[in-house]
């Protein structure tokens, strides 16, 4: 039997979309505006599990290549776990992120056919106003800030979707995002970016 798991935190994201990301609204049934998806993610944990392993306060990250709609699958990816994570941390957020713990990430297990493998690096995740800023050292350079609505002092934020990381997405723009890694060389500024506050379960 699975265990049981837990993540609670926030997820950053930014992609080679020159809008906003239609895979959201439409749920992967339209193609990204490149026709094609290259897309790194950061994730900070404020409190999360694995059974009885503690997740709390690792930051991961994640690149992720989709050569066409997203709902047929086909997808390549890598996983960045901080350095700080101990053994078991690290084998149980490769199982939550491969999908294989099953519950909200599970079909990631489906979708992803192409797992290039995981690294230990110092990943971070901050906040300089309401910019975050993802950064793993040679790899990961990302600062993404929310977009401003009619209401200046609040963001454009996408709510009761049934899109899979969560379903109130904050509408953002790159402010820097390069990514270097495993043979790849990407950069996104100006582009689209989303910010999820996620709680993932499962199995």
């Amino acid at each position: 039997m699975s265990e049981s798991w837990s993540i609670n935190g926030e997820l950053a994201l930014s992609c080679n979309c020159t809008v906003f990301c239609p895979c959201v609204l439409s749920l992967g049934q339209h193609p990204p505006t490149e026709d094609y998806c290259l897309a790194w993610f950061g994730v900070r944990i404020d409190d999360g599990h694995h059974g009885d392993t503690d997740l709390s306060g690792i930051n991961v990250a994640a690149m992720l290549e989709i050569p066409g709609l997203m709902s047929r699958g086909n997808w390549t990816a890598a996983l960045f776990i901080d350095e700080k994570a101990g053994i078991q941390a690290v084998r149980a957020l490769t199982r939550i992120l491969s999908g294989r713990a099953g519950g909200t990430t599970g079909l990631l297990s489906i979708l992803v056919s192409r797992f290039l493998g995981v690294q230990q690096a110092p990943v971070t995740y901050t906040m300089d106003g309401n910019t975050r800023i993802v950064k793993v050292p040679k790899i990961i350079d990302g600062a993404i800030t929310p977009v401003a609505g009619n209401d200046r002092d609040k963001e454009v934020v996408i709510t009761n979707s049934q899109y899979w990381i969560a379903p109130e997405v904050t509408v953002s723009r790159a402010d820097k995002s390069r990514m270097r890694g495993f043979g790849r060389n990407w950069n996104f500024e100006g582009r689209s970016a989303e910010l999820c506050r996620i709680e993932w379960r499962g199995p």
